[in-house]
């Protein structure tokens, strides 16, 4: 089973360099340690580097590609500009509240969905996080958080705002989401905060990027009760990874037979709500009822 508890996630940048070092040191007929001897580098750092588990830099890959007699301008420039975003995408934009993020969990979240191009996220209790205004983030993060002091609180809110830029701007993510009727009525108890968050579920859906789905209370039993997860696409050829939410246990896999199966689900949930256009008209006549 390709559980994964520790997400020290390679970018995806890194994987495709990885993949293509390889295939470009097998070409030449070399072996790791015929290289690691010609660039007077240690064989087990070639390794890391060709598995993806170690980052490298401009340099070294000139270095690497002359030893692989890559004389193509082109296709050096494309492998350089895969180790510079590489090096981007390791300067974390979370990395400045890490007092408040768990690094072996939200951490590993946060930097698996910065990469994706596309989110297909299941939520039973709550809004899901890229949908949720400012306000319900701070509520949700103060209720499930009670061991949080308020400054850490707004950090984490500020986390969760600044997520959003994923769906913003030239190349956004796509996201779609089947939120579940239950989150929505656990807000009843406040009418006007309820209202609120259903005018900013329609203001956000309003996105070409975004398709939001409402699952009603009345489809009954349904295989999502398992709990939330996500499953996120990234650029060939990077694997789809899915990402299931389980508290201080949450896990990614990125195992066929996993991702196959929260699709299935997923797709079983999409059948079951309402489509995008009665989900609104549905968000539509529960604030006239308000």
């Amino acid at each position: 089973m390709a559980s994964k508890r520790n997400p020290a996630l390679k970018s995806v940048y890194r994987r495709q360099l990885s993949a293509r070092l390889k295939e470009l040191r097998e070409d030449a007929e070399l072996t790791m340690a015929d290289v690691a001897q010609a660039l007077e580098i240690n064989q087990g750092s070639l390794s890391r580097i060709e598995s993806g588990d170690r980052g490298t830099t401009p340099v070294l890959v000139k270095a690497m590609l002359d030893c692989y007699g890559v004389e193509d301008a082109s296709e050096r420039d494309d492998i350089l500009d895969l180790v510079r975003a590489d090096q981007a995408q390791r300067q974390q934009w979370w990395r400045k509240y890490s007092a408040v993020i768990n690094t072996s969990q939200y951490g590993g979240y946060l930097s698996l969905e910065s990469s994706a191009t596309s989110l297909r996220n299941y939520e039973p209790g709550l809004i899901p996080g890229l949908l949720q205004s400012e306000e319900y983030a701070r509520r949700v993060i103060t209720a499930m958080r009670f061991d949080l002091k308020p400054k850490e609180i707004e950090a984490l809110v500020k986390v969760r705002m600044s997520r959003k830029r994923l769906l913003e701007g030239e190349g956004a993510a796509k996201l779609w989401a089947v939120l579940d009727e239950a989150a929505l009525r656990r807000l009843e108890g406040t009418p006007g905060f309820l209202k609120e968050e259903l005018n900013h579920l329609l203001s956000v859906e309003r996105q070409t990027n975004i398709q939001v789905q409402l699952l009603p209370l009345s489809a009954g039993l349904h295989p999502g009760l398992y709990g939330s997860f996500v499953l996120m696409d990234f650029p060939d050829p990077n694997p789809e990874v899915v990402w299931v939410e389980n508290g201080p246990n949450s896990v990614y896999f990125d195992g066929p037979e996993e991702v196959a199966r929260c699709t299935e689900i997923f797709d079983h949930l999409r059948a079951c709500a309402l489509g995008p256009p009665e989900t609104r008209s549905y968000f539509r006549k529960m604030i006239k009822e308000l």
